[in-house]
Parts: structure tokens; C-alpha cells; sequence
């Protein structure tokens, strides 16, 4: 019952509430993101949500859009200003996907959107993450984060499928807080937050 009416329920509550309270914060981190890297303040990009569906992810942008230098790619690193990581540590560049929940394509809690293209890299059983909707935070988000390996943050995805429930997700919504105030697990060693999936059998 909380799986089918009760989920979408409780995203659209504290959704809203969430957005309504949020929204000076959001117009001021907004006017400090334009002074700061110029047009374009929200990152739009396109993820698969429930059943590999894609739909249109919002997020603060937090790199600048420069991409060369002298003639030579930037890196991420490179790319990524003092304001953008500020934005990453304290997950203030989610704070859009409010909107995603509030349309339906999102969920608070559930395993995180990742990219297009990996959808045919994913093995069956890592597919299965995609048997509900995608979340501003997840199971994977409160046990590591982007400190653990690609094989680690699937297992706990699949895991959350398997035993979504009310008390679960409440569980997950205040781990957040508490890992967003202590601000664990935003990077892979080594990477401004983690390494690309290349699929199944693939080197981490």
C-alpha cells in the first residue's frame, strides 16, 4: 500500500513544503550562481527514471562551462570553482530536483539517477534499480555515497527495491541530514566526486 499510494504521497508533502520554505534560498543561491559563473544557472540533463525511462534532471550547475584552455581539455577538477564545490558539500546543487518530485519523475528516496548511457551497461540484476523511481537521496546515499565502488552502490539500490517501505525511507530522509551536516562520502578518492561506469566486469 505505502509502495503504490503512500510514497507518492509523502513526496508531494514534503516536497512542497520543502520548496515553499526553500525558495529564498533558492533565488539567492541562483543570483549568487549567475554573478559568479555567468548565464545558465541550472544544470539540465536528461536520466532515465522508473523502467529506464528518461526525463529532464534539474540541478544547480556547479562547473563553469569553460572547456579549454591553450588547446587543451579541462578536467572536472579544473572545471569546478570554489562555488561549485561549496554547492556539492553542502548538496545545496539538489535542491531543483524538488521540482523533479513534485512532477512526478523523482522521488525523495530512491537509488540516484545516473546517466543514459548506462543503461546498457548495467548486468540484470543491476537493471533492477530502475524498478521504481529515482530519489534525491537513497539507501546507496546513506552508506557511502560516492566513496563506494560501482558494485557496492548497485547491491544497496537493488537491496532498497527489495524492502521499500515507510519506516525505511524515514530512516534514509534523517541519515541524509545527518551525513549532509557532516558532509561524508561527496568524493571517490582521487575524483571530484566518482569514476564513470564502463559495466559489468569492468576494472573499478
Amino acid at each position: 500500500m505505502y509502495k503504490k499510494f503512500g510514497k507518492r504521497l509523502l513526496d508531494l508533502l514534503i516536497s512542497l513544503a520543502a520548496q515553499i520554505a526553500a525558495f529564498p534560498a533558492v533565488v539567492i543561491l541562483a543570483l549568487i550562481s549567475r554573478a559568479t559563473m555567468g548565464p545558465g544557472v541550472m544544470f539540465v540533463q536528461e536520466r532515465p527514471g522508473a523502467g529506464g525511462k528518461p526525463f529532464n534532471l534539474f540541478k544547480f550547475r556547479t562547473m563553469s562551462r569553460e572547456t579549454k584552455r591553450q588547446g587543451k581539455e579541462l578536467s572536472d577538477g579544473e572545471r569546478l570553482k570554489s562555488y561549485g564545490t561549496f554547492f556539492r558539500r553542502t548538496s545545496l546543487d539538489e535542491l531543483p530536483e524538488l521540482w523533479n518530485v513534485i512532477k512526478g519523475d523523482m522521488s525523495l528516496v530512491g537509488p540516484r539517477p545516473l546517466l543514459m548511457q548506462y543503461l546498457e551497461r548495467y548486468s540484470p540484476e543491476q537493471a533492477r534499480r530502475h524498478e521504481v523511481k529515482p530519489g534525491i537521496t537513497g539507501w546507496a546515499q546513506v552508506n557511502g555515497r560516492n566513496a563506494l565502488t560501482w558494485e557496492e552502490r548497485f547491491k544497496l539500490d537493488v537491496w532498497y527495491v527489495d524492502h521499500v517501505s515507510f519506516w525505511l525511507d524515514a530512516k534514509i530522509l534523517t541519515l541524509t541530514l545527518w551525513k549532509v551536516i557532516k558532509r561524508e562520502g561527496i568524493n571517490q578518492p582521487g575524483h571530484q566526486t566518482t569514476k564513470e561506469f564502463m559495466g559489468v566486469g569492468h576494472q573499478e
